[in-house]
């Protein structure tokens, strides 16, 4: 393992998450988005970023795939580099938490050890796990990008849910039965929760 430089010293901003924050108007957070491939997590992450701009509250959205054609564009699909995308994505998502920002990531994310590794890095409140709960038969019946197929047919190897495991959420902060409900709804029950709970 690498050790840190010496020299390295973390240097303290004047300017507070707190005062980012009632600047905004909005309580910081991170909706971490989990599920498994076509389960929904980056349509219903979408509908949610879009409704909350229309309530004019400040918001960024990293999507899995979209992370990967750039900061971890090396990263490849073995489990200690997926463990690293998680990793690194949670830095991001907690510096642009500490901006004053609602951050919403949408990624398989299929260690729960790797979401709790997380949730660790914030602060209380600040984590809120989005379980996107949609029956393995569901997605593979949607797979919107083949990959199902492809990983069914040998073509696609290490494939969440296929031949690699999905570890579900035992205590997620909201959990949505994404199967037979509109994208709308289940937009709504996130922003219900952030309501209820003062985030906005």
């Amino acid at each position: 393992m690498k050790r840190m430089n010496q020299n390295i010293v973390w240097h303290e901003h004047h300017v507070t998450q707190q005062e980012r924050a009632k600047l905004k108007q909005q309580t910081p957070c991170i909706l971490w988005f989990t599920g498994l491939s076509g389960s929904g997590k980056s349509s219903v992450a979408n509908a949610v970023e879009n409704l909350l701009f229309k309530m004019n509250k400040h918001t960024y959205l990293l999507d899995g795939d979209n992370v990967r054609h750039g900061l971890n564009k090396g990263l490849s699909f073995s489990e200690e580099d997926r463990i690293e995308n998680i990793r690194r994505v949670g830095e991001v998502a907690k510096l642009f938490s500490d901006s004053g920002l609602i951050v919403l990531t949408a990624f398989i994310s299929p260690f729960e050890s790797d979401r709790n590794l997380v949730r660790e890095m914030t602060r209380p409140g600040e984590f809120i796990e989005v379980f996107i709960d949609t029956p393995l038969n569901v997605c593979e019946q949607r797979d919107p990008k083949g990959l199902y197929k492809k990983a069914r047919a040998g073509e696609i190897k290490d494939f969440t849910g296929i031949d690699s495991p999905y570890e579900a959420p035992s205590k997620p902060e909201i959990q949505i039965k994404n199967d037979g409900i509109s994208i709308e709804t289940a937009a709504q029950n996130v922003i219900d929760y952030l309501k209820e709970n003062k985030y906005i």
